[in-house]
């Protein structure tokens, strides 16, 4: 123990009533009042007071930091965890949006085999209807020139009428393969 001289007992007791500042932490635990000063020791008692106090507020304010930060830990853990759900969940809707891509593209290209089936078969059908007709009215001309001739009546007129029907046969024969072949060359180059 520290025994405190007339001087500094003076000092110490008019910084206090001056200035309210105390004494406090360890070396409060080494001054001694002389003996008999109840002045000193009720000093030395508001002092031991103010420090117990102050440790008081010091531990509770360390309490609370750990206790923000333990909570702060957390959260920051919580958050991670969230950041790779997230992440996890991004990559999860990429993938499912390049799954739904592949499907368009897919469902896409199976339209336009059906459109160009479907061109196909239309324009297969129309080639054989011409022809069909082509045929019939070629093969009903000949026959009728035929009958004639054999008849023994005059064909002239008949002939020139045979003989312009293939013609125009021929044409619109003609007209109707480059009229197919057009469409099909402007759909292939319209993809």
């Amino acid at each position: 123990m520290i025994e405190i001289t007339e001087h500094t007992r003076n000092v110490l007791l008019e910084v206090a009533k001056k200035k309210k500042i105390y004494v406090e932490g360890n070396f409060l635990k080494l001054l001694k009042a002389p003996k008999g000063d109840k002045e000193f020791e009720e000093y030395l008692t508001v002092c031991k007071d103010k420090d117990s106090t102050a440790r008081k507020k010091r531990l509770s304010v360390t309490k609370q930091v750990q206790s923000q930060n333990k909570e702060l830990e957390k959260a920051a853990e919580e958050n991670e965890q969230l950041l790779l759900d997230l992440q996890v969940a991004l990559d999860e809707a990429k993938e499912a949006e390049r799954e739904a891509q592949k499907l368009r593209d897919e469902a896409v290209e199976d339209l336009d085999m059906l459109q160009k089936r479907t061109q196909f078969e239309l324009i297969g059908l129309i080639v054989k209807v011409a022809l069909i007709i082509i045929i019939g009215v070629g093969v009903t001309t000949t026959l009728l020139y035929s009958v004639a001739m054999l008849a023994g009546e005059d064909t002239t007129l008949l002939g020139n009428a045979w003989s312009n029907m293939f013609g125009i046969l021929l044409t619109n024969s003609f007209s109707i393969i480059g009229t197919i072949m057009g469409v099909k060359y402007a759909t292939e180059k319209s993809e």
